[in-house]
């Protein structure tokens, strides 16, 4: 049976909870206020695999006939499944890939959906604080315990799959440093320069998601207007995120990176990479927003 509960966050509003069978991801949760819905795999993650306005589309990509996924030997398979999840940077095996298929407990309290992963075999617990408003935003508060006893390097690493067919539009740092430099860019060893998806200007860099072009690009920016946006069929998903700081981000301190390929364009927001005490949790805060309109 379905457990439906609600909370009030306003006169006219309410946050509705409910446990769903969601196309191939079997058993999910999903929050609705009447303007925007949110569902979650209970079976797998934890993932975020829908978010839109109630009467419009999802803007995540759902990987629904599992297209993109890499063999972990040793450990199985691992799915992307679309949508948003968390990880660990920098990028590597097997543990970035460490396949997350097993279920994960959810509870839902004043207008917050918490998932939570087992802690992983190498001493990770990866979580997700969901709350969503009474408006048109949720917020995100992505967590990572160092579970294992021990200090560990790393960073938090937040991805969020957007739907195919959609332009996104990333600011550029304009402070005026003088004779220091203001902008910094990395570039993937598999990322043309010269690819016609991606337009780069003084003010921001555009990236534009094909679906009838399959090679990978990615490209990292220190982001420091704390927002981007992704426009598609006449909706902009509003990605904001904490300001840029004065501290050791991955990839040449990039503290934003997104990636793209023929199924999807990825947002990832990176936090700082460092030794993390036991029972320490790294913590990346973003929010997201539906809005009606052309960038």
């Amino acid at each position: 049976m379905d457990y439906v509960g609600f909370a009030k966050v306003g006169v006219e509003m309410a946050v509705k909870f409910s446990e769903i069978i969601y196309g191939s991801f079997g058993n999910c949760v999903c929050l609705e206020n009447g303007r925007i819905k949110l569902i979650a795999t209970a079976e797998a993650g934890p993932r975020i695999v829908y978010f839109g306005a109630v009467d419009g589309e999802n803007m995540l990509f759902e990987d629904n006939d599992r297209n993109f996924y890499e063999i972990n030997r040793g450990y199985g398979v691992w799915y992307a499944y679309g949508g948003h999840r968390v990880w660990t940077a920098p990028e590597k095996m097997p543990e970035t890939y460490l396949p997350d298929n097993s279920g994960v407990v959810y509870n839902f309290c004043k207008n917050t959906l918490t998932l939570t992963a087992p802690v992983t075999i190498f001493g990770k617990q990866i979580s997700m604080e969901i709350t969503m408003d009474e408006g048109n935003s949720i917020t995100i508060l992505n967590k990572i315990e160092n579970c294992s006893g021990k200090p560990a390097i790393f960073a938090p690493w937040s991805i969020t799959g957007l739907a195919a067919g959609g332009t996104e539009y990333i600011p550029l740092c304009k402070e005026d440093k003088g004779f220091l430099p203001n902008r910094t860019m990395a570039l993937w060893s598999y990322s043309d320069i010269k690819d016609e998806r991606f337009t780069l200007t003084n003010d921001y860099a555009k990236l534009r998601q094909d679906p009838n072009n399959k090679k990978a690009f990615k490209v990292g920016f220190n982001a420091t207007d704390g927002y981007i946006e992704y426009e598609k069929g006449g909706c902009i998903f509003r990605l904001t995120f904490d300001d840029y700081k004065n501290m050791k981000y991955p990839d040449f301190s990039c503290n934003f990176e997104t990636y793209t390929n023929h199924l999807f364009l990825e947002c990832e927001l990176l936090g700082e990479m460092k030794s993390y005490a036991p029972n320490e949790t790294a913590v990346i805060r973003e929010k997201w927003e539906i809005i009606k309109g052309n960038v």
